[in-house]
């Protein structure tokens, strides 16, 4: 019910998501699917990888009553739905049977809480998938925390079709801070940071009073 997707870039993370969007399209009636990304440029380009897995399908292949760049709906009543980028515009959708968050790590905070509760009469399914970017937002507090969910990591040396040769000249040209995230899955500091996020958190005690009220 709960994935998250912590992977290097070019891992495949979109085309899986993807392959999973059209599943729920096709095979699941009347189904509802939201995809929500850091920019509407992003969930039309995700959405536009889904249109191009159909002719896969041969005779499966739903039959369409709207094509659109942000949004897909079947003669089953399936649909799927790219949201921009913004808590404001998101609100109105519930029974939402799965919803893709891409990028996730760059995604507002309150994008994400926003679209949280249009799954609370569905059960439906989450995925969350992203490189990191700093130890910082709903992605990494999720991927830290206790909460139910599945967690898959893939870091670029595991990937065959990476080279060691590609990935030293990565390292290079990127610097040691842009390559752990884009390529170690690595939750490493901001730029900005003048504390670490483990001093702030190793500085927080439930146990002082405050001294306000």
């Amino acid at each position: 019910k709960r994935i998250l997707l912590n992977c290097h870039r070019q891992a495949g993370k979109t085309l899986s998501a993807s392959i999973m969007i059209l599943h729920q399209f096709v095979y699941f009636p009347g189904s509802l699917t939201i995809v929500i990304s850091p920019s509407e440029r992003q969930s039309k380009e995700l959405l536009l990888k889904v249109t191009k897995l159909m002719p896969f399908l041969g005779d499966d292949a739903p039959k369409l009553t709207e094509e659109n760049k942000l949004s897909l709906t079947a003669t089953t009543g399936s649909r799927v739905v790219s949201l921009p980028s913004s808590e404001a515009t998101v609100r109105g959708f519930s029974g939402v049977a799965l919803i893709v968050e891409d990028e996730a790590s760059r995604v507002p905070d309150d994008l994400y809480r926003a679209v949280r509760p249009m799954m609370a009469t569905s059960g439906g399914k989450m995925i969350l998938m992203t490189t990191p970017f700093g130890k910082r937002g709903h992605f990494y507090e999720e991927w830290v925390g206790d909460a139910d969910w599945l967690r898959i990591e893939a870091k670029a040396p595991e990937c065959t079709h990476f080279t060691p040769g590609f990935l030293d000249a990565e390292r290079g040209a990127l610097g040691e801070w842009w390559f752990k995230q884009e390529y170690l899955c690595e939750f490493v500091e901001t730029t900005d940071q003048v504390f670490s996020y483990d001093s702030v958190m190793q500085a927080i005690s439930d146990d002082v009073q405050p001294l306000f009220l």
